[in-house]
């Protein structure tokens, strides 16, 4: 492809937003999604579950894990702070996790932090904030302080009563392995494929013999397939663009081909770890001039070719209680 094609058909990296799909909780025969959740010790949250695009409705991707008194953030979009906060969860109560460095699954880290600290109900950190993250993270969170050195002043200058601890952070890079074992929750991350990033992490969520496995984002890789086996929930990304775009787009061929999984191989993924719920998020759905984005039902009918089994597809404020079954609440707008 020439130049002049190359800019005509130049991938726009953008993301629309994802509708609901309903109608699969027919083949869900272990899920239960009627009526509200009961209080539950461990629950998944998705805080956020679009891409770097700008949306009212699907904010940067994020995912909120409950287990037992454990409040744990998996990555912290744009918009985090927002979703935690429409929960009631007290943006300090919270420690965060970071799949990899890419700015929309690390923008809204200042927000978590900074609000974190402030007496307001939506505040009320009292200990260092705790961060996990690959190689880099130590240092970003290093630069953020010095970054946010003035603001930090004037507040604690106003307010005395602040202290050091509040605003401390205590950030850790970490390898594949176990990361946090704490109050009976074990976390291990482990390595996946995205693109040439060797710093790409998933995570693993083990809590009184029930477990969810978040992907995080990933072209289709054994490493993903060894973690996730047992899981009782499978939070996985997804990439698509229709075939005209793929046609005349290498930028796209190449995003979709390794940096994310197709429903198809999500789909494999899926039928090969046998969870008792699969679900969407981080939708990442590629359009260019005139060739329109692939739509949610599309995406579930072509994971359908390859997984026949309980699946759905995620939206902002979904609901994800783990014990003997897995039951769904979506958010009543």
């Amino acid at each position: 492809m020439g130049k002049s094609a190359n800019s005509v058909w130049g991938v726009r990296l953008l993301f629309a937003i994802g509708l609901t799909f309903t109608g699969v909780a027919a083949v869900m025969a272990q899920v239960s999604s009627h009526g509200p959740l009961p209080t539950a010790e461990f629950k998944v949250t998705l805080l956020g579950t679009s891409t770097p695009n700008p949306l009212p409705d699907r904010f940067g991707p994020s995912t909120l894990v409950e287990a037992g008194s454990e409040k744990l953030v998996f990555d912290c979009g744009r918009g985090c702070t927002i979703r935690l906060w429409q929960m009631k969860i007290p943006l300090g109560s919270v420690k965060l996790f970071i799949t990899h460095l890419h700015s929309d699954h690390t923008v809204g880290i200042p927000d978590l932090w900074l609000t974190g600290w402030l007496a307001s109900p939506y505040g009320t950190r009292k200990e260092p904030f705790r961060v996990w993250g690959p190689k880099g993270t130590e240092a970003m969170m290093s630069h953020l302080t010095q970054a946010y050195e003035e603001d930090i002043h004037i507040r604690r200058d106003f307010n005395p009563s602040i202290s050091a601890q509040q605003v401390a952070v205590s950030a850790k890079d970490f390898t594949e392995g176990p990361v946090l074992e704490e109050n009976g929750v074990r976390v291990v991350a482990f390595k996946v494929k995205h693109d040439e990033i060797k710093e790409a992490f998933g995570f693993r969520v083990d809590y009184k013999g029930r477990s969810v496995v978040i992907s995080g984002d990933m072209a289709p890789n054994e490493n993903f397939i060894k973690y996730a086996q047992g899981a009782d929930v499978v939070i996985h990304e997804i990439g698509v663009a229709r075939p005209e775009l793929l046609e005349k787009s290498h930028a796209a061929r190449k995003v979709l081909a390794t940096h994310h999984s197709s429903p198809e191989d999500a789909g494999k993924d899926f039928a090969r770890i046998k969870p008792k719920l699969a679900v969407y998020t981080h939708f990442t759905r590629l359009f260019g001039d005139g060739i329109p984005e692939v739509t949610i039902p599309e995406i579930i009918a072509r994971t359908r070719t390859t997984y026949s089994g309980p699946l759905e597809a995620g939206e902002d404020l979904m609901s994800i209680s783990i014990g003997e079954s897995v039951s769904v609440e979506r958010h009543k707008q």
